[in-house]
């Protein structure tokens, strides 16, 4: 018995369903790509943050400091800690010099302070290549020179809310420190007196 062709009807009612079926895989493929982020200053280890200093407030104008700074010596290269793609560059207001970087499980990666940036826009950035130089540009101009990194999720993680000023949006931000994960951490090192004297 031969096989009718689908009419236009029908071929309109499939159309949708394959768009969202489409959509959903694209937003799961995204979801499931490993991170596998490095540290995104050359050469900088854990010992050139200090780890309390994500959501630490009181911090300045922000009120809660959403981010870490990696302290480095100006012009030092920053590098992409994940592959993805460049959604923004420019000027923009206390990050100064930024770039943006939306990378796996759908986290834009935020590289503030910049001295100069290097990567075009839209771009795709492989883990390790360079988006810039570290710097004191926006609201860091009368600090010493340092990457501000920021992870922020497009997804909403709720069990990440907390009490407190600006709880809220806790859920929107992860902790790069923690992302950056043990193995950019030197064994046993704390940040020196110092860094942790600049850094609050």
């Amino acid at each position: 018995m031969p096989v009718e062709p689908l009419g236009p009807t029908a071929r309109r009612r499939r159309g949708p369903r394959l768009v969202l079926l489409a959509l959903a895989l694209v937003l799961l493929a995204g979801l499931v790509l490993p991170e596998q982020a490095l540290v995104p200053v050359q050469g900088a280890s854990a010992r050139d943050w200090n780890p309390r200093s994500f959501w630490f407030e009181p911090w300045g104008a922000s009120g809660v400091h959403k981010g870490i700074d990696i302290f480095a010596a100006e012009g030092r290269p920053v590098l992409a800690a994940v592959p993805g793609l460049v959604l923004y560059r420019g000027e923009l207001g206390r990050g100064g010099q930024v770039v943006a970087v939306l990378g796996p499980k759908w986290r834009v990666h935020y590289y503030a302070h910049l001295q100069q940036v290097h990567a075009g826009l839209p771009r795709w950035v492989a883990r390790g290549q360079a988006l810039g130089s570290v710097g004191r540009s926006g609201n860091a101009a009368d600090k010493p020179p340092h990457l501000h990194y920021a992870v922020v999720s497009l997804v909403p993680l709720p069990w990440r809310a907390a009490s407190g000023n600006q709880g809220w949006k806790r859920m929107f931000f992860i902790d790069p420190g923690e992302l950056l994960g043990p193995a950019s951490r030197a064994e046993g090192l704390a940040p020196s007196p110092r860094l942790a004297a600049l850094s609050m």
